[in-house]
């Protein structure tokens, strides 16, 4: 439930070293909705938008689902890939673990809050963490009516999560460097993982980042930034 709107900073500090796109995948922030959503489908819309814009290689960054999207892509599509960066999720399939989100999110009720005031305080009794409420109300986009809209397809995304937590995998490796930054907080990667790693992405290096959770990038930005050009750039 992410979108390209929160790596805007992140992205502009790496646009001092060259072209960078964000990018929104279906059913996310200014994207398209369809009525279907998983890690393939991803993966072939990313490749449909490298040959559009005849984009022969690229580094690859991704984060959570999107750090999947991007392990089967370099999977699938190697020679487009010089270095991938995944950001604080492993190849491996996970539990559900966003019921109460969607819990959260339906709890709001979008044709009778009037203000962004309301519909976190409609979802604050299921969603404690201000942090995470904050994030997931990004999504709320004000219509030229004054009434409120998801930019995420929520119904889909809740239909297929699924598809989402899927594993990723492949019959050939990706050579390619490649770099996996984890939270030092999360639990999102565990130690059991890096052997699924290393089975995929023999050249592969992991870092930690400390006090950063799940959301590395925006609460670690320049410990984050530090090691992505690092990587990417020196």
């Amino acid at each position: 439930m992410g979108s390209l709107d929160n790596w805007q900073t992140l992205a502009s500090k790496f646009g001092d070293f060259g072209n960078v796109i964000t990018i929104d995948q279906r059913n996310h922030g200014k994207s398209p909705h369809t009525d279907v959503h998983s890690i393939p489908l991803m993966v072939n819309d990313l490749k449909l938008f490298l040959d559009q814009h005849k984009l022969e290689t690229i580094y690859l960054m991704g984060h959570s689902m999107g750090g999947k999207v991007a392990m089967q892509f370099a999977l699938d599509f190697p020679d487009k890939i010089e270095k991938l960066v995944v950001v604080d999720i492993a190849p491996r399939k996970y539990h559900r673990g966003h019921d109460d989100v969607f819990e959260a999110i339906y709890a709001i009720d979008l044709s009778k809050i009037q203000t962004r005031k309301d519909a976190e305080l409609a979802m604050e009794p299921l969603m404690p963490d201000y942090g995470t409420r904050q994030f997931l109300l990004k999504n709320l986009d004000r219509k030229e009516d004054g009434t409120y809209q998801w930019k995420m397809n929520l119904p889909v995304l809740h239909t297929y999560y699924e598809e989402i937590i899927q594993e990723i995998g492949s019959n050939r490796k990706f050579l390619n460097p490649t770099l996996v930054i984890k939270g030092g907080k999360s639990n999102y990667i565990k130690q059991s993982d890096e052997e699924d790693f290393l089975q995929l992405f023999p050249n592969y290096e992991i870092k930690s980042i400390p006090n950063a959770g799940h959301w590395v990038h925006a609460e670690q930005a320049e410990l984050f930034y530090n090691e992505v050009v690092n990587f990417l750039y020196r």
